[in-house]
């Protein structure tokens, strides 16, 4: 069973661009969160950053990934 992955975003930022890319290249199943659109991700994100405004950040099913590189996403994919 595939796991869940949530990606906060923005539409401006490059690393996310690149990070979504990735992903859909590789046929790997994501949910989009852009946190200018919504305050509630706005605001779960930046629990997961402690404060900071760093995107992209993925959530795992509870792993918490910071602007990673594909190679960290799916290392963490197959743990």
């Amino acid at each position: 069973m595939a796991k869940k992955i949530i990606v906060y975003t923005t539409s401006w930022c490059g690393d996310c661009r690149r990070l979504k890319n990735e992903l859909k290249d590789r046929n790997i199943s994501y949910e989009e969160r852009d946190i200018e659109q919504n305050d509630n991700d706005y605001k779960t994100m930046l629990g997961y950053t402690n404060g900071k405004r760093v995107i992209p950040t993925v959530d795992i099913e509870g792993k918490i990934l910071i602007n990673p590189r594909i190679n960290d996403l799916e290392k963490a994919l197959s743990q």
